[in-house]
């Protein structure tokens, strides 16, 4: 049963993160282009305009504009409301998962960089190295002060996670002729050992192989593309990373081979 207190604090992270989903679009905008993250204001892609405050409230903003901007009444990609409701959703599941503890802004500033993360990485096929390099000493640190990461434990997370993804990538470049996955990849892995600690990349690799091939085969089947189809592997590492952050621990109770 939730208090009245509980709920003021889930209805208070889902209007937080709503808020912080709307910049994280910005970033997943901006990031790949090289742009500004801070200047100019707000405008629409398409003809230039600024876009008013009231225009750019998450979520409702695009409702009320029914998808369209208000200039040149091109359509908005549904990306933006995505993002947002995604971004509310992660925040009131942490604020319910960790509380309010020094965890919780550690946990959701980890959980705003995946989204970031996996939109860029599905639109452009790039890990942006602006979020996950700085990110690996800084989730390091907050792992260890904020969630109980021990500094051995987070700074293997990072040599195993470079190490075994990249011995991955190049025994499947040896044996395809292809190259299955970049050095944004392998970092990215390095971030999450950094913040969960060595003990979560298997469940993490686990997942990520079997809901990438998964998707992987029904694109191909769907399209009628070749093996040789590529995939964004980044979203389906930064999902097991987001399930072992909520649920992984829990896990290892009842398949400790995974963890």
């Amino acid at each position: 049963m939730i208090s009245s207190m509980g709920w003021l604090g889930i209805g208070g992270a889902i209007l937080l993160g709503a808020i912080v989903g709307s910049y994280l679009n910005v970033c997943i905008y901006r990031i790949p282009r090289g742009e500004s993250l801070v200047f100019p204001a707000s405008r629409c892609p398409r003809c230039g305009s600024d876009i008013p405050w009231h225009d750019n409230v998450p979520i409702i903003g695009y409702l009320l504009l029914k998808g369209r901007c208000r200039h040149c009444r091109q359509r908005i990609s549904g990306r933006y409301p995505l993002v947002e409701a995604l971004s509310a959703a992660l925040a009131s599941a942490a604020y319910l998962k960790f509380g309010l503890s020094p965890a919780l802004p550690a946990v959701f500033l980890f959980l705003a960089a995946l989204i970031v993360i996996v939109f860029i990485d599905i639109e452009h096929q790039i890990i942006p190295h602006e979020i996950v390099l700085p990110g690996i000493p800084v989730f390091l640190l907050a792992a260890v002060f904020t969630m109980g990461v021990s500094w051995r434990d987070s700074f293997l997370g990072i040599m195993v996670g470079i190490g075994v993804l990249y011995l991955i990538a190049l025994y499947y470049e040896q044996i395809t002729g292809n190259e299955g996955m970049g050095g944004g990849d392998v970092n990215l892995m390095a971030m999450f050992g950094a913040f969960l600690g060595w003990q979560s990349l298997p469940f993490i690799l686990m997942i990520a192989s079997v809901t990438g091939a998964a998707v992987g085969i029904f694109l191909m089947i769907r399209r009628g593309e070749s093996l040789k189809y590529a995939v964004p592997f980044g979203p389906f590492l930064s999902l097991g990373a987001a399930l072992y952050l909520f649920w992984g621990r829990d896990l290892a109770k009842y398949f400790p081979c995974l963890i």
